[in-house]
């Protein structure tokens, strides 16, 4: 008897551990007596580690020695904070430290000299380190869905910097640093606070898409309609009135869009003043021929 209810109870262990949740891949092989660098992945272009969606709320202190990591993922997790140790991973090319809980960066961050692109969309961060423009190799940065309001000055120095989302957060207006990424040619800026956009929006030569959706600008200014390059303008559900004539001038604009994703000009969900609501509705060549007989007519 007694033996018998024993092995029931090994049984039901054994269908308990079976059942029960699975170690993350890493811990999996530390208990394993694996080395930490089996989890490096070697690709045709990057030694890469992935560690998404592990649950960690720290990261693992083994993480900071693999110093031949070039592309490292440790998105969604419930990381509340990168530690300085951040700064051993030098070749660092690409880092995703996106949907967690953090709230500052470390400023040996600084010390990625051979980053390019770092995601640090969905977080806490209310601010951004000036140690950040010390990445100059930096092409790609997401701080989409955090609460930022300001950058650093410093911020001037990116100037490899082509592709930057700051959607979702705290900006009242763009940020003069901005003005300063020549190489720029796609900048977002969607559902923040803004309530004008500077002419010195004319500096952003080499823009391509530009996305102010879901602010409160209540004008576009004139310079915008030099930027030449222009494909994708989205100023969707803002406060604007009236559109400045000069806007025919941006000729890769190839039509009034309605689609989120599609390329040309959104101008939906204003209220722009009569005759613009009925003059949109007859699509963009309707439109600019109307603002350049108005100004030729001014």
């Amino acid at each position: 008897m007694g033996t018998e209810h024993s092995k029931n109870e090994e049984r039901r262990s054994m269908v308990f551990l079976r059942k029960g949740p699975k170690l993350p891949a890493w811990e999996d092989a530390l208990l394993a007596g694996r080395e930490p660098k089996s989890l490096l992945k070697r690709g045709l272009r990057y030694v890469s580690l992935s560690l998404i969606m592990k649950g960690m709320t720290s990261t693992p202190d083994f993480l900071w020695g693999l110093h031949e990591v070039q592309k490292l993922n440790l998105s969604h997790n419930q990381l509340v904070v990168i530690p300085p140790s951040l700064g051993k991973l030098d070749r660092l090319v690409v880092l995703n430290l996106g949907g967690n809980c953090l709230k500052c960066l470390p400023k040996e961050i600084g010390l990625l000299r051979n980053l390019k692109v770092l995601f640090v969309n969905m977080n806490c961060l209310k601010e951004v380190p000036a140690e950040l423009s010390l990445c100059r190799k930096l092409e790609v940065l997401s701080l989409s869905h955090n609460c930022i309001s300001q950058l650093p000055l410093s911020f001037t120095d990116l100037t490899s910097l082509r592709k930057l989302n700051l959607s979702n957060n705290h900006f009242v207006q763009i940020p003069l640093c901005i003005f300063a990424l020549r190489s720029l040619d796609f900048l977002h800026l969607g559902s923040n606070k803004l309530e004008n956009i500077a002419e010195s929006i004319q500096y952003l030569v080499n823009l391509q898409i530009f996305i102010v959706e879901n602010n409160n600008i209540r004008s576009l200014p004139r310079s915008l309609c030099y930027i030449s390059s222009l494909e994708l303008l989205n100023a969707d559900y803002n406060a604007i009135q009236t559109l400045p004539d000069d806007l025919y001038l941006l000729r890769r604009l190839r039509r009034i869009a309605w689609n989120p994703m599609d390329k040309g000009l959104h101008i939906a969900h204003n209220p722009l003043s009569r005759p613009l609501p009925e003059v949109v509705e007859g699509g963009l060549d309707v439109l600019f021929n109307y603002l350049r007989d108005k100004k030729e007519h001014n």
